[in-house]
């Protein structure tokens, strides 16, 4: 396997569960820390029922579920966890290449924070679908912010 294969891989544990991807870069302690958080956070912001409910189409019982002050917590874990894992495996040597992350980390928290209210072409997406739709300007913005400091420095 490639060292690009591997950032890759690396990566997509990382999605799957924050933590694998430190796992399988033998950063043990790093990586049951994550895990750890993950479950702690997951279960304190009731997230395995948001995405039950947000994926059958019950977003008002998936908002009332929601513990906002928890799932708050989840986007900065999340992203930063892919972000080191894939830095971990080689990735992240760019100047600034952590902008996207960071970033998407932002967007996806400012989606959490509304998506109880913040309706899109009149529908309430919830607190599972808004903060991935927020995800996408999030990643395209830290790009964008990464290119203007990479011209002017």
């Amino acid at each position: 396997m490639g060292k690009s294969d591997r950032k890759v891989e690396m990566l997509f544990w990382s999605i799957a569960l924050p933590g694998f991807g430190q796992l399988l870069n033998g950063k043990y302690i790093k990586g049951l820390l994550f895990v750890g958080l993950e479950f702690l956070i997951n279960v304190k912001a009731h997230f395995n029922t948001i995405i039950m409910l947000s994926f059958q189409g019950e977003i008002v019982k998936a908002i009332q579920e929601t513990n906002y002050q928890w799932l708050m917590f989840y986007p900065c874990l999340y992203f930063f966890a892919m972000w080191d894992a894939w830095k971990d495996a080689g990735g992240g040597k760019d100047r600034y290449s952590f902008m996207p992350f960071v970033f998407a980390a932002y967007f996806v928290t400012v989606g959490c924070m509304y998506s109880n209210t913040f309706k899109l072409f009149g529908v309430l997406f919830g607190p599972v679908w808004l903060p991935i739709l927020f995800m996408i300007p999030g990643l395209f913005i830290g790009m964008v912010i990464r290119k203007i400091i990479l011209h002017f420095s």
